[in-house]
């Protein structure tokens, strides 16, 4: 009996520091997760809440009302909200597709071929990710103004993927590099050439990073605010844009609920696109770590 008390002491114990330690695991992320989701929260309260209830501290279910969501898409007080989802729709589709159809190709060479110059070339691509957003303001309103690009998609779209494109091959670089050669030789072997083996073999297990990637560089493209802010007109204004100059429905008044319900409306698509690619998000978060 006390052999047997022995031997199963040190399991006893490494099986509660075990516990403890998930324990702590798990409450140190609920905690981060409810971090996060508060100012959500309180976006979502405040979007459903009636005006005269702005800051009220009463609880999510008292004073509920949709009239902020008609304030949102009425254009009789100046709000063209309709066009400006439309206008982000465009110009982060567009650019998540040209920055994956570059992306792609620049991150396979990168990771894949050898050729002089490639850690340079992946190093300005890096250097491009960090330089500052806001010293090429003045520079491209000032020669999208002189070419009469003021006010257009193009105008919009060129910058976002000159800051979405460096995103997209950094991290499609580091799934390729993980990727095993075996795959591409085999297919080399089996006949393909090396354009027919990347469509066929390297593209399809790709597939969980390009998602990601496409989501990510979306998020970004959909979320930006300081280009679109200078160079879109009434007809180009993104969401972010139009928040930003909200009207509301009485005057000399911050429209505080509008912009809450504005903000909700803003986050449902990426909310959808988030449940929607889950699976191929999660794969494609992990793939550079198991394949």
């Amino acid at each position: 009996m006390t052999a047997v008390s022995i031997d199963t002491a040190p399991k006893t114990a490494a099986r509660r520091r075990e516990r403890w330690a998930n324990g702590r695991t798990y409450i140190s992320a609920a905690i981060i997760f409810i971090w996060c989701l508060i100012p959500f929260y309180w976006m979502i309260v405040t979007a459903f809440r009636d005006v005269g209830y702005t800051f009220d501290s009463t609880p999510f279910f008292t004073h509920v009302t949709w009239d902020n969501f008609t304030t949102v898409f009425s254009e009789n007080l100046g709000n063209h909200f309709g066009r400006n989802l439309l206008n982000s729709l465009l110009v982060s589709g567009v650019t998540t597709v040209v920055a994956l159809l570059f992306g792609v190709f620049a991150a396979y060479a990168l990771s894949r071929l050898e050729f002089r110059f490639k850690f340079l070339v992946l190093g300005f691509i890096l250097g491009a990710s960090m330089f500052p957003g806001v010293a090429l303001v003045t520079p491209l309103f000032q020669l999208f103004t002189n070419i009469g690009w003021y006010g257009t998609y193009q105008a919009l779209i060129i910058p976002n993927i000159s800051f979405v494109l460096p995103l997209t091959v950094y991290t499609l670089t580091s799934f390729f590099r993980e990727m095993p050669w075996e795959l591409e030789e085999s297919a080399r072997i089996d006949g393909c050439t090396q354009g027919q083996a990347f469509r066929k073999v390297i593209m399809p297990l790709a597939a969980p990073a390009v998602f990601t990637t496409a989501i990510l560089a979306f998020i970004a493209s959909w979320n930006e605010f300081l280009i679109a802010s200078q160079l879109s007109n009434d007809q180009t204004k993104t969401v972010t844009v139009a928040i930003a100059y909200f009207a509301g429905a009485q005057a000399h008044q911050e429209p505080y609920t509008a912009v809450m319900a504005a903000g909700t409306v803003v986050t449902i698509p990426l909310v959808i696109l988030v449940l929607i690619f889950q699976r191929k998000i999660v794969a494609g978060l992990t793939a550079g770590a198991v394949k």
